[in-house]
């Protein structure tokens, strides 16, 4: 039930623009999960969301992306990135790009539909282009730290 809590929390901050736990709180209920504030809370801890700015302008929920891939994959191959409409670009270095692509997919992101890797670049299609920007952002600073 858990599991099931948290991913449904999961897709609807990646579908849409989630402003405070009260809405949140709504959202679940509508999907079927009558939460408490404190299980909300544990649960938006335990998934380590933040809140960022959107488009809008409103600082909305938003779930870290998990590095689960080892020898630093991500962070040795990739070289920059870039977005275009809901489109997230990644360049790597020459032979890594389906490397890279395959962590990516492993991840199993909710914002991220798929992705198509060649030698050296990777298109990443994502579900809206604030998501895109996002995650294009995000994924600089993977490549910066090492981690999100």
């Amino acid at each position: 039930m858990k599991k099931k809590r948290q991913d449904t929390i999961l897709s609807l901050i990646a579908a849409e623009e989630i402003p405070t736990q009260e809405v949140l709180r709504e959202r679940m209920e509508e999907h079927g999960f009558a939460v408490t504030q404190a299980t909300l809370s544990r649960d938006i801890r335990e998934l380590k969301l933040t809140k960022e700015r959107r488009g809008s302008g409103r600082a909305c929920y938003t779930a870290p992306v998990r590095q689960e891939v080892n020898g630093g994959i991500l962070q040795n191959a990739a070289l920059r990135t870039d977005f275009a409409g809901n489109v997230a670009v990644i360049h790597c270095r020459t032979g890594t790009a389906q490397a890279v692509a395959a962590a990516l997919d492993a991840m199993h992101r909710e914002d991220v539909v798929g992705t198509i890797a060649g030698d050296d670049t990777i298109f990443v299609l994502l579900r809206t282009e604030i998501q895109a920007k996002e995650f294009a952002g995000s994924f600089a600073k993977l490549m910066e730290t090492g981690g999100f």
